[in-house]
């Protein structure tokens, strides 16, 4: 019987194409470090630390710890000196980005997100572990969900993998101390989300902001747009 609700955020929950949203993302963070690191350098020692999370996962490790571990080296600054730029630009830069996201905000996520919970459903926002969690919280805020009592939320500061690694997913579960036949991931990305069905949980794949990959991973075993996500739900509703 499923319990648990994934949601990824980005294209799924959150109207915005990732490629779009995240070229806009490196456009107002850059100049922030111009003063310390040239703007081209800047780009190639950033991705290279995100790719870092992404595939060098180490299990004594938090993402936070490998990407400030991988950052640091690249630029040749210390994190004391770097960490304040960052946090100071998602203070006071990155709300504004909600601007690059599409206009219909907030969208039908909350109303979505509610009618899980009234049936008796638990969520998880089960993002790309990459941000840290004030980012991700703004976003939920972008769509009028960061006030919902979700049962967890990955952040790189509390995940040690990253999507499309399988681990990932297990890490959410043993924290949560559920099984995968308890889950559903719902995402639009073929590659990062439906591994998830490696470990035995069911797979939705949202297709509105569907991200093109040459062969998914694994078949999703449900399909559909996000507004027709509710009339799927109701059908897996927990009973009682």
């Amino acid at each position: 019987m499923l319990r648990y609700l994934f949601f990824d955020l980005d294209g799924t929950l959150l109207p915005v194409e990732t490629d779009f949203f995240f070229y806009h993302y490196m456009s107002a963070l850059r100049p922030n470090f111009s003063h310390l690191i040239p703007p081209e350098e800047f780009d190639r020692h950033l991705l290279g630390s995100t790719k870092k999370m992404v595939t060098d996962a180490d299990p004594s490790l938090t993402n936070e710890e490998v990407f400030w571990g991988d950052f640091s080296a690249r630029t040749g600054y210390p994190r004391a000196e770097l960490e304040p730029v960052f946090q100071q630009f998602y203070e006071e830069q990155f709300p504004a980005l909600q601007k690059h996201v599409e206009a219909e905000l907030p969208g039908p996520a909350r109303e979505i997100l509610e009618s899980a919970l009234a049936a008796g459903f638990s969520l998880v926002i089960a993002t790309n572990a990459i941000f840290p969690e004030m980012a991700i919280r703004e976003r939920l805020a972008w769509i009028n969900c960061h006030d919902l009592p979700f049962a967890f939320v990955t952040t790189f500061e509390n995940m040690h993998f990253c999507k499309p690694n399988p681990q990932y997913y297990q890490e959410i579960l043993d924290i949560l101390q559920v099984s995968p036949g308890d889950c559903l991931m719902i995402g639009n990305d073929p590659e990062e989300d439906l591994t998830a069905a490696f470990l035995g949980m069911k797979t939705c794949l949202i297709t509105d902001y569907l991200v093109p990959r040459e062969k998914p991973v694994h078949p999703p075993d449900f399909s559909c747009r996000l507004v027709e996500l509710p009339g799927l739900l109701k059908d897996l509703a927990p009973a009682g």
